[in-house]
């Protein structure tokens, strides 16, 4: 009997093929469809993106849940905690875009400091025959701070040497084996650098993690960059930084509700905005979706799961 797996959200297509080769999907669909549906009670499994939200209510709703395969490094839409009192596990993706979403950061470094969107438009537009493009500013040498050091700011900080910055950071404890500053307060290290880029994981614990107080450290040259998720900021207080000067400018690729951010964003020239695409080509998006598989895969077949979540 082919197993029935339920798609919490619209799954990324890459995902919905490796997995329609051994599996029946259903959904996504309302709660009360869920209830209704005459396979409920068999589905052990719930497929994800990283982007999906997986209450306890759907949980409860499949008596024979046994694993949360979350195609994204990122799982906060997904209540662990509940999980891990229902007996199920919860797996992600991390590791295979490391590099695609630290190239992202160092792209939208450059592109805020060195307006590279506004340059090529002013290309496009026919302006340059006008006269000059007004100075940008310099990416190599400046003091870069990276909040969250886990396996992505490291491989961020790794491309940063290249450009000679000097690195700090914060995360939830010095990491002995590298060789940056840490520094354990954001608005401290705001303080103490040109460049905040951040790359910690949502949810209530990074919820508006940087507010007016530390964009207010970070100063008038500072420039932020998120590659994170867009609760980790409060974009209200971004916009207000950005409007008044408290920073010089922003790059980012997560908003706080996405598609949609703030319409302030849309029109502000110190800001880049990239529509959530860290980790957004063709070779990652496909091992994350064969990661994503092989630990249902591996689930079925009894086999140790390869990549649960840390909680599991």
């Amino acid at each position: 009997m082919t197993p029935t797996l339920l798609a919490a959200s619209p799954l990324n297509p890459l995902f919905v093929k490796a997995l329609q080769t051994k599996y029946s999907v259903i959904g996504p669909m309302s709660h009360d469809a869920l209830m209704a549906h005459p396979d409920r009670e068999l589905i052990e499994v719930i497929a994800a993106g990283g982007e999906s939200k997986v209450p306890a209510s759907m949980m409860d709703a499949l008596p024979a849940l046994k694993l949360i395969s979350v195609m994204g490094v990122g799982y906060d839409g997904v209540d662990v905690g509940h999980a891990i009192q229902r007996g199920a596990m919860v797996t992600h993706t991390p590791n295979v875009l490391n590099d695609d979403v630290a190239d992202l950061a160092i792209a939208l470094m450059l592109s805020v400091t060195r307006r590279i969107p506004q340059a090529h438009q002013f290309v496009r537009a026919g302006e340059w025959a006008k006269g000059g493009l007004p100075l940008a500013t310099k990416l190599s040498g400046m003091r870069l701070g990276i909040v969250g050091m886990g396996r992505i700011g490291q491989a961020i900080a790794h491309r940063a040497e290249a450009f000679g910055m000097p690195i700090a950071y914060t995360a939830r404890s010095a990491k002995s084996n590298l060789p940056y500053t840490f520094v354990a307060d954001i608005e401290d290290l705001a303080s103490q650098v040109d460049m905040l880029t951040l790359i910690t994981p949502g949810g209530a614990g990074t919820h508006h993690m940087v507010n007016a107080a530390v964009l207010k450290a970070l100063g008038p040259k500072g420039y932020i960059v998120n590659v994170a998720r867009g609760s980790v900021i409060d974009e209200a207080a971004l916009v207000e930084a950005l409007q008044t000067g408290v920073i010089a400018g922003a790059g980012l690729d997560v908003f706080e509700n996405e598609p949609t951010p703030l319409p302030a964003l849309l029109t502000m020239d110190n800001v880049v905005l990239t529509p959530h695409v860290g980790s957004a080509t063709d070779a990652t998006r496909q091992a994350m979706a064969d990661l994503a598989t092989a630990n249902i895969n591996r689930h079925f077949a009894g086999e140790p799961l390869e990549t649960p979540v840390p909680e599991c």
